[in-house]
């Protein structure tokens, strides 16, 4: 089309000059460019383990959506992206109708990337939150001891035998297989009247530190990560962070299966996952509990794009 004026092929967005998107610095990784040695984002779209109606499993491409819109500037602290390369190792393929096989393949999927890949800082794109298990459970094979920092309205600790492994007992298996201690384990956001007695109990029992919602708006969120990286810095080799979107009031992240009020604002998060992306411990990041198909324009793909973004930009910076 280059002898025809003005004529591009179809569907070509508009290009600013004087701007780059962060489409523009997502690059496929095929095998060709080498090891990865920092972020790259991989699919776990899977939701048919959901207890509930979820459409989870789209999750995936709506974020790489809103995450390929939104500019590399970061203007309160002047900070650029633009020359971060962010690998893209595309989704891990489920089973059509075996939940526990699906699992396996995240498991197996993502033990393989860790093997060749020792410096991959994965973003992990669920999914529903039963991926959180398999996706914990490699990252711990590959970085020795393990610490994870839950953001959710859920303990996600439910017996395995009412329902087998859904996305409300992916903490239950991890603790249960010893893949972390409950000591290195710390639930922020959780709510009224999303859980049980029983599961507050039995985190307890296994030494689970828990910061409620009244607890996040009584202190600086900062103030209780703090107080959970040093619980945790002499006792791990790694943390994980596991946002579940639904730790989001409703009213800002409406396409999550299990909406509420009551829940975080999305600047607290921004500031949360900020503070963490800065601690040299934390070395992988998950969001998981987006179902497109009840979202309003995608607003929460929108802000867990933005949740990616702060972590990554604070761990640019760290890394300077």
């Amino acid at each position: 089309m280059a002898d025809y004026p003005f004529l591009k092929k179809a569907g070509t967005p508009f290009k600013d000059t004087e701007m780059t998107k962060v489409a523009e610095i997502i690059k496929e990784a095929d095998g060709d460019n080498g090891e990865i040695t920092g972020a790259g984002l991989i699919g776990a779209p899977l939701s048919k383990s959901s207890i509930s109606h979820s459409g989870a499993s789209f999750a995936p491409g709506t974020i790489r959506k809103a995450l390929g819109g939104f500019s590399t500037y970061a203007i309160e602290d002047n900070t650029d992206l633009s020359g971060m390369t962010i690998s893209d190792l595309g989704d891990v393929a489920m089973h059509v109708t075996d939940i526990k096989q699906s699992q396996r393949r995240v498991f197996e999927a993502f033990d393989h990337v860790y093997k060749n890949n020792p410096q991959w800082l994965p973003v992990v794109l669920g999914g529903d939150n039963s991926v959180s298990f398999p996706s914990i459970q490699a990252f711990a094979e590959h970085k020795g001891s393990v610490g994870v920092i839950q953001f959710d309205a859920h303990h996600d600790v439910r017996n395995l035998e009412d329902g087998g492994p859904t996305n409300g007992t992916p903490f239950r298996s991890l603790l249960e297989t010893e893949t972390i201690e409950g000591q290195n384990l710390v639930q922020v956001g959780i709510r009224d009247f999303s859980n049980s007695k029983a599961y507050r109990a039995y985190a307890e029992e296994k030494g689970v530190a828990i910061y409620t919602m009244k607890d996040v708006r009584d202190k600086p969120v900062t103030g209780i990560l703090a107080e959970a990286v040093e619980r945790m810095r002499e006792r791990v080799d790694a943390i994980y962070v596991s946002v579940d979107m639904d730790v989001i009031d409703q009213a800002q992240a409406p396409g999550c299966p299990a909406i509420g009020p009551g829940g975080m604002d999305a600047a607290d998060l921004f500031d949360a996952v900020s503070f963490l992306g800065a601690e040299p411990k934390v070395k992988g990041i998950e969001i998981v509990e987006i179902d497109p198909t009840v979202d309003f324009r995608d607003m929460t793909s929108r802000l867990a794009a933005h949740v990616i973004l702060y972590f990554l930009k604070a761990k640019m910076k760290e890394g300077k």
